[in-house]
């Protein structure tokens, strides 16, 4: 814990290192030595045991589960009270807040490898409503511009080869031979601004979605990481996807990237060719890496 003296910032700083630390340490509650997940499905009061299939839904709240005594234990040694989010949609999934009222949201979030060093993606919270309106208490914890810092707990994993579409029941005998529907994790900790995509998250729900590399995802170098936290914020506050751009009016949205972001909000449609091409690669990445499914 930081000195009395010690301004916001510098806490900030150690409350993300701790919050790593810990991240590192996770592996072990969630996975076998093997790498297999610990836990192989749900038991009744007659001792059977129904197997997992690898429904997203299901894999990401177990995984929930598995965590929260983990994150209850982070919050104790250092010396946060831990608020669970009161209703299933509501943000964030954990606050931590101190005695003299500082308070950090994370976000637990779960994605699957797809291919390379791609992952499915993530969707960030939304980007209207309590993200917006800053003051609103409607489906947040505690108001958004309430918390000093936004965070994100993620675990990446991969699906095991050989998974059962339907739920399959066994004896509690056999649990040894129950295979394990997802293997080989690896948390993260990072700021969400710096995780975030220029893009929605996938599905027609107004979520930010996360960058696809995992080499992004781990080391939080997203689009956003260098621009800062101020023009990420401002760019999904404004941001229009196509239904709410014709609800205003407008032929299509203000901006769809980073590049035409740059041109709509400083009005200058002859942006420079040098900055309109970094920003270009910032935004995308490197041009052979493939589009993400995120």
């Amino acid at each position: 814990m930081l000195s009395e003296g010690a301004n916001l910032a510098d806490y900030k700083l150690v409350f993300l290192e701790q919050l790593q630390r810990v991240a590192r340490e996770l592996t072990g509650a969630v996975a076998t030595k093997s790498g297999d997940w610990v836990v192989k499905g749900f038991i009744d009061v007659y001792r059977r045991v129904y197997a997992l299939t690898g429904d997203t839904k299901v894999v990401s709240k177990v995984l929930e589960l598995l965590l929260y005594p983990k994150m209850a234990e982070f919050a104790a040694a250092t010396g946060h009270k831990l608020v669970l989010s009161g209703e299933q949609n509501h943000y964030p999934d954990l606050s931590f807040v101190r005695d003299d009222g500082v308070k950090f949201a994370i976000d637990m979030k779960t994605t699957y490898r797809t291919h390379g060093d791609r992952v499915n993606g993530m969707t960030l919270g939304a980007f209207t409503g309590y993200f917006r309106d800053r003051a609103s208490n409607k489906n947040v914890t505690f108001p958004y511009g309430e918390y000093s810092g936004h965070y994100v707990l993620g675990v990446i994993y991969s699906k095991a080869a050989d998974v059962a579409l339907v739920p399959t029941v066994h004896d509690l005998a056999d649990l040894s031979r129950i295979g394990s529907v997802i293997k080989d994790f690896e948390f993260f900790a990072q700021p969400k601004y710096r995780i975030a995509s220029s893009r929605p998250g996938s599905g027609n729900t107004k979520n930010i979605g996360s960058v696809t590399l995992r080499e992004q995802l781990v080391h939080g170098t997203g689009p956003f990481a260098d621009l800062g936290e101020r023009v990420f914020d401002d760019y999904w506050m404004f941001y229009l996807a196509r239904d709410m751009a014709r609800a205003a009016e407008l032929p299509n949205p203000p901006y769809t990237d980073l590049v035409s972001y740059a041109r709509y909000r400083c009005n200058c449609p002859d942006l420079d060719e040098e900055l309109a091409a970094r920003l270009q690669e910032i935004d995308t990445g490197p041009a052979d890496v493939p589009e993400g499914e995120g």
